[in-house]
């Protein structure tokens, strides 16, 4: 019979005594450990192990059954096993796998921060209003205030590490995580401890937040001006719709040629993207696409609209995604000159997939090459004119100026 059972043993370091009993889920008798000698236990010890069921493993992957065996083990044995919550235990385990696959693009959403995330596309959401990214050291950083937001109004810069919300660090939380502390209802302040772009200290910088509104284009130019420059901050789904209405009504008032501003611009639908891409070429390739089992060429539609309208893009460091998309169609189709600097480089292709805790997980499923096959993922692409400076300041004015310079040389010649 002894063989059939699976013993605990027990060795009391004092004296060296070992004591055992058989796991069979009764009630057993021990001698008294010398641990317990001290008169806490005057008589015999009784032991009344637990006849809870755990479940099976069965179905468990074969990397994954050792997971499972430290949960089985865990819940059954630890001492404060009561006092665990189930949701920690998956969300723990999916960050976990999510963390050993290292790819920053990437990450695990918990509920509360996928609903805080699908507002951000819906037109309008409560916070400072700021775009951000995190950085492959782990640091949370600025992309882009929001323009006539409380972020920029309170000071905060294109390229500042946010380092702590309210006191408390927010090192080596997720992006999103990040995102839905700093996030909050309308009228309410958040101190938040940054580094700027060459400084050595650290400044606590309080911005009340606000409702944050979310217009994706926006015309930087005089209506009716002869060279039409319109920013897009980035790709939502009435990006397309907004960017026609505004650049039909400039070409009926008589404009001649296009400055197309991506900077600080992180990407967003890709769908949107192509119907941007198609506004302004006949034909050609607009992306190629990598994924396991299969390569896709993303194709114009033909016939836009703007496909004649003289253009130039502006894109800078923090132009990453759906904007490097778009420069790479560009450049390689000979359909415009873009002027600025080397871009972020994020070119992976990701995917939402909802998971049955009602949080979800983005992941990287292909990669994206400009239609003559320029990698973009970690590399970023390199403008046909550079124009950068060490102050933001000035590399945005320089950057509009040189644009203005190339337009102006289109139309004349």
């Amino acid at each position: 019979m002894a063989n059939l059972l699976t013993f605990l043993c027990v060795v009391s370091f004092i004296s060296a005594t070992l004591a055992c009993s058989s796991d069979i889920g009764e009630e057993t008798y021990l001698p008294t450990p010398t641990k317990y000698s001290d008169g806490s236990a005057p008589h015999s010890v009784t032991s009344v192990l637990p006849d809870e069921k755990l479940g099976s493993s069965e179905g468990t992957p074969k990397e994954l059954e050792a997971v499972w065996e430290a949960w089985a083990l865990l819940n059954k044995e630890h001492i404060d096993r009561a006092s665990f919550k189930s949701e920690t235990f998956e969300e723990s385990a999916i960050k976990g796998l999510i963390d050993s696959v290292e790819d920053t693009h990437t990450s695990y959403v918990d509920p509360l921060v996928l609903q805080i995330e699908q507002t951000d596309l819906s037109g309008q959401f409560e916070g400072i209003g700021a775009h951000v990214r995190r950085r492959e050291d782990g640091m949370i950083q600025i992309i882009s205030p929001i323009e006539g937001g409380p972020a920029e109004a309170a000071g905060i810069l294109a390229g500042d590490i946010i380092l702590a919300v309210d006191g408390e660090s927010i090192e080596g939380l997720e992006l999103l995580g990040a995102v839905s502390k700093i996030r909050g209802p309308k009228g309410s302040f958040v101190s938040l401890t940054v580094k700027h772009i060459g400084q050595l200290e650290t400044t606590i910088i309080d911005v009340r937040r606000d409702v944050i509104a979310l217009p994706s284009v926006l015309l930087r130019s005089d209506p009716g001006d002869a060279i039409t420059h319109i920013r897009i901050t980035e790709f939502k789904g009435d990006t397309p719709m907004s960017l026609s209405e505004i650049l039909n009504a400039e070409l009926e008032a008589g404009s001649k040629g296009l400055i197309l501003d991506l900077r600080g611009n992180p990407g967003g639908y890709l769908r949107q993207v192509f119907d941007i891409a198609n506004m302004f070429l006949d034909d050609g390739i607009i992306l190629l696409e990598e994924r396991q089992n299969e390569n896709v060429t993303w194709e114009a539609s033909g016939g836009g609209f703007a496909s004649n309208l003289p253009m130039v893009v502006l894109v800078n460091k923090y132009s990453a995604s759906g904007s490097e998309i778009l420069m790479g169609a560009f450049q390689d189709n000979g359909r415009a000159t873009v002027i600025g600097e080397q871009t972020f480089g994020k070119g992976t292709v990701n995917v939402f997939r909802k998971l049955s805790n009602g949080g979800g997980l983005y992941m990287s499923v292909g990669r994206w090459y400009t239609p003559n096959k320029r990698p973009i993922e970690g590399k970023g692409l390199t403008p046909d004119i550079l124009v950068t400076s060490r102050d933001s300041k000035e590399a945005d004015i320089k950057q509009v100026d040189a644009a203005y310079e190339e337009i102006s040389k289109l139309l004349n010649d």
